[in-house]
């Protein structure tokens, strides 16, 4: 009987170790949970506080660049404005130079044709002149 109480002894001996160790796993494991919800309420509260700031840069930076997409907008349209008002002075500009080269053209034309009924007269003129010496050349042969 000695032997078995003596291992029944150590038995319990370690079951007491075993269970001591147990225990301070326990704790040691709720410590660890207690630091770990501690710090993630520290890292929520930051994390929150962060996410308003980014929020509110966020919607700084969007109307700072609506404000500017509206002023390159507003050049954008000036600048179709100056670009159909000089399209419009370009027109009237082609206009009144095809009215005045029209208006040129045909007082050439006038000069030309005037220039041409003289030229034809002086042609048949001179075709008189011709055929009058042929027949002065012909007379003077026989």
């Amino acid at each position: 009987m000695d032997i078995v109480t003596a291992r029944d002894t150590k038995v319990v001996a370690m079951g007491r170790k075993s269970s001591g160790i147990l225990i301070a796993f326990v704790v040691i494991m709720l410590m660890a949970i207690a630091a770990y919800i501690k710090i993630w309420t520290i890292d929520y509260r930051i994390s929150s506080q962060e996410s308003l700031l980014l929020r509110q840069q966020f919607d700084l930076a969007h109307r700072e660049a609506m404000d500017e997409s509206a002023e390159w907008r507003q050049r954008f349209d000036m600048e179709v404005e100056k670009s159909q008002m000089c399209i419009k002075e370009l027109d009237q500009i082609k206009e009144s130079r095809q009215a005045a080269s029209a208006a040129g053209i045909n007082k050439k034309l006038e000069l030309l044709e005037k220039e041409n009924m003289d030229l034809l007269e002086q042609i048949e003129i001179l075709k008189q002149e011709l055929e009058a010496e042929k027949f002065n050349c012909s007379m003077r042969h026989i």
